[in-house]
């Protein structure tokens, strides 16, 4: 069975991804470098709070929720 996944770096509004044990939606994603030069990503999710990921690690996509 595949699992449906999706690079951080890939991740737009609107997206739900498992994170920490939950579905989360994506509220905004922007791209910034970290110290040591490395991309990576910063999530702000529509329930509230960030996650930073690394720009090529890869994601759990679940189906968005009906509106």
């Amino acid at each position: 069975m595949s699992v449906p996944t999706k690079r951080a770096a890939l991740l737009v509004r609107g997206d739900v991804i498992g994170y920490e044990g939950q579905w989360r939606r994506v509220r905004a994603s922007t791209k910034e470098s970290t110290a040591l030069g490395g991309p990576s990503v910063i999530v702000a999710w529509e329930e509230g709070g960030f996650a930073r990921f690394g720009a090529d690690d890869m994601l759990l996509l679940g189906r968005p929720r009906p509106v």
